[in-house]
């Protein structure tokens, strides 16, 4: 038994020791509109040597996925639809790909329910969007989930269209 757990830990701390492949910086286009001038003639074998900077934040970009940070779910449901797993995907790799990032995930519900079930499912929600970004290589460590039940409606009508608003997970990043 012990020689089994041995070589169950060793096999871990060998996969844990394991290399990860370097990417390399890809050169980014500039669309902005701006046209200049160059300085010298160039052919098309040389590239240029600055790149311009990207100073937009991806998160608050309204043409980044990226700024869409709520994950909406099906009446009395915790499962993450298929049409809010890429946004998911999207928020996990930029958390991959950011390792120094953490993240709250906030379960909300609508207003049918107790308010006991409503936290309840709520923290379901949080955690099935977790669940989801940690399959995908986010450290379990850096996402915090919290249910708000029914208390943060992002709609206030009392009608099935607000409801659908407020069966929703939102991502927050830290320091937001």
């Amino acid at each position: 038994m012990k020689k089994i757990a041995l070589s169950i830990a060793m096999a871990t701390l060998v996969a844990a020791c394991g290399s990860q492949e370097v990417k390399k910086d890809v050169p980014v286009d500039d669309r902005t509109g701006a046209t200049t001038q160059p300085t010298r003639p160039t052919t098309s074998t040389t590239s240029p040597t600055t790149r311009p900077t990207i100073t937009a934040n991806p998160l608050t970009d309204p043409a980044n996925v990226l700024s869409k940070r709520s994950v909406y779910f099906d009446f009395d449901s915790n499962v993450v639809k298929d049409e809010y797993r890429g946004l998911v995907q999207s928020h996990a790799k930029y958390m991959v790909d950011k390792r120094d990032t953490k993240i709250r995930v906030e379960g909300n519900c609508d207003e049918r329910g107790s308010r006991e079930y409503n936290l309840a499912l709520g923290q379901r929600r949080a955690e099935a969007v977790k669940k989801v970004m940690t399959v995908l290589g986010v450290q379990e460590g850096r996402i915090e989930t919290v249910s708000f039940g029914e208390e943060k409606p992002a709609a206030a009508a009392h009608d099935e269209a607000s409801w659908a608003k407020n069966r929703r997970g939102d991502i927050k990043y830290a320091g937001e």
